[in-house]
């Protein structure tokens, strides 16, 4: 087993993956990016620009409620979901590039030379450190989503009911999100080579997730009843 300093200096041995830049690219070239055979963006960046779509669409109907006399006693929820939800759509649009750059590193240590045995501990190594990183950013993904869905249930009902489809269409890219980021954590468990930190993760995965699904389902049944009265910490 190799230390910190000695796995940077294994990955050195073969090309660094380049920055992604997913977040400035336009949808047109992400989306030829993702469609290429190129391993890297995948289903984890894809799945943060998703997640950003659902909160960028609750930002704007909370901006579509501000100011307007007949959802006022709602004004204090709509500048908190207008700021939280603001805030996990810049994070999910970072996430989108840490995703991929993370992919890129472990693709880049599993090239690594297997012969003679020392390379081959370094490559193992290498791989769980990279594996580390590969991840925390889908999980990191996670919970922006479910902060992001979080925000969305608040507004559900307390906002203009012109955009409650956009809401609608919020918490589902949201639970899809969700579970694109989730099947990302789960996939890279394995490779931690530490199963007591991989259930712990597991079971961090599995609470986020069950707190998404209860947001997007509150979200469908409460645009679905309509306008209702301010309810404590909303």
């Amino acid at each position: 087993m190799v230390g910190a300093a000695a796995w940077h200096a294994t990955i050195a041995l073969v090309p660094p993956t380049p920055p992604a830049e997913l977040a400035s690219a336009s949808v047109t070239e992400f989306t030829e990016r993702l469609a290429s055979s190129a391993p890297v963006p995948g289903g984890g960046s894809a799945s943060a620009l998703v997640g950003a779509f659902g909160a960028a669409l609750a930002v704007m109907v909370g901006r579509l409620s501000a100011d307007r006399p007949r959802y006022a006693e709602h004004a204090a929820t709509h500048e908190r979901v207008v700021w939280g939800a603001e805030e996990a759509r810049r994070r999910l649009l970072e996430l989108a590039d840490e995703d991929a750059v993370a992919y890129g590193r472990f693709a880049d240590a599993a090239r690594l030379p297997r012969e003679p045995e020392a390379a081959r501990a370094e490559r193992e190594q290498a791989l769980r450190e990279a594996a580390r990183e590969a991840t925390f950013v889908p999980l990191e993904t996670l919970r922006q989503c479910q902060e992001a869905a979080r925000m969305v249930q608040a507004l559900a009902g307390r906002s203009n009911v012109n955009a409650a489809s956009d809401l609608n269409v919020a918490a589902h890219l949201l639970a899809a999100a969700a579970a694109g980021a989730a099947a990302n954590v789960r996939i890279n468990l394995p490779s931690l080579g530490d199963p007591a930190e991989a259930e712990r993760i597991e079971q961090q995965v599995a609470d986020l997730t069950a707190a998404v699904e209860r947001d997007v389902a509150a979200t469908h049944a409460a645009t679905a009843a309509g306008p209702r009265s301010p309810e404590a910490g909303a």
